[in-house]
């Protein structure tokens, strides 16, 4: 019901909505798509998250468990403190890219919404009579949004908060004093956990909140000076800044050193599912394709191989139309080249060049 709502207001707003794969319903669009855009860029745009899953992960060994399943080091993290990891295969084989925030008490998993059940699967897989560990799939209870442009702070400063600025990324704040002014007041969890990171390389802020609480803070992130974002901007974005997403970029096919998600991997922290594949790929430099981005002449399908002349040295794997022409993220393989490689993919010409959410 309370979700409802928050659809309501973005209708009047403009939006128009989709049902995903996983059944839940989105804004695509508000109409403004040229607009939201230009505030990533200019001002403040904000963007509804809620699709994605939330998970959480408590009790007394949440922290040495969550480092076991997943490639970044969860045993050095302090309440309040944050990071980026990837949950992987036995062999490595990636399937999401998550963040996670360490409370006083728990882990709070932000996860792809169509890896949200199949994490929770796994996850409670790997939990053992002796484990202290308990998971809550905290999806229909809560809302996320992030709002992200280089006016993010200024936007976060006029609701209050001035306590995450120039902070590391994914520092978060349980904000227990509603900053907000009326009609809204706070949920029954205390209010709303900020966290520094919009999801991707564009300066920005995350928000997690009851979703008693989802309308009104919509409502008034808004009347602050967001530019209310669909989720068609989101995927443009995500695709010219090189953020891989499952069963696009994350699949069976690649692991997180080919994604270049190194951010998000820690070589020494010890024993963890894959990490005798990693650590070997790193060792011996095994990487033998990597995450590009790719400047093309033309609109061309997913899926479609990258050449080389008579040679195949990739494939494309996602591809949006932007304002300054076709984009696409490609796998290609490391020993033919990597920035300012000329390729052909299907009938288009193509040029790979770096993007700026993945690690060099």
């Amino acid at each position: 019901m309370r979700i409802q709502e928050l659809h309501d207001i973005q209708a009047a707003a403009g939006a128009t909505f989709a049902e995903l794969t996983t059944k839940e319903i989105v804004p695509v669009s508000f109409g403004n798509d040229a607009e939201a855009i230009a505030a990533t860029k200019q001002g403040v745009a904000l963007y509804d998250r809620t699709h994605w899953g939330r998970i959480q992960i408590s009790d007394s060994d949440r922290l040495r468990f969550l480092h076991n399943q997943s490639t970044n080091n969860f045993n050095i993290l302090k309440p309040g403190q944050g990071c980026d990891t990837v949950f992987v295969t036995s062999t490595a084989r990636t399937i999401d890219l998550a963040t996670a925030y360490a409370t006083e008490d728990a882990v709070l998993l932000l996860v792809s919404a169509n890896r949200r059940r199949q994490l929770l699967e796994l996850l409670d897989r790997y939990i053992f009579p002796m484990d202290r560990v308990e998971l809550t799939d905290l999806t229909d209870t809560t809302v996320a949004f992030s709002f992200l442009g280089p006016e993010s702070t200024q936007l976060l400063e006029k609701i209050g908060v001035t306590e995450l600025e120039n902070q590391p990324y994914a520092t978060h704040k349980l904000i227990k004093t509603p900053p907000l002014s009326p009609p809204y007041q706070g949920g029954d969890e205390g209010g709303v956990r900020v966290a520094v990171g919009s999801g991707l390389a564009t300066p920005g802020y995350t928000l997690i909140a009851p979703a008693s609480d989802a309308a009104s803070l919509w409502h008034e992130l808004v009347k602050a000076g967001a530019v209310p974002m669909g989720d068609r901007v989101w995927e443009q974005l995500r695709i010219e800044q090189g953020r891989p997403a499952p069963d696009f970029e994350l699949t069976d096919d690649y692991n997180p050193l080919e994604a270049r998600l190194l951010h998000t991997i820690t070589y020494d922290k010890g024993c963890y599912i894959g990490q005798e594949t990693i650590a070997r790929l790193n060792t011996y430099k095994g990487v033998k394709q990597q995450l590009w981005g790719v400047q093309l002449s033309g609109a061309v399908e997913p899926g479609t191989a990258v050449t080389i002349g008579e040679e195949k040295v990739g494939k494309l794997t996602s591809f949006t139309e932007t304002e300054s022409g076709f984009f696409g993220l490609a796998y290609i393989r490391t020993k033919a080249g990597g920035e300012g490689l000329k390729v052909q993919v299907g009938a288009v010409s193509g040029e790979v060049v770096n993007v700026p959410f993945l690690s060099s």
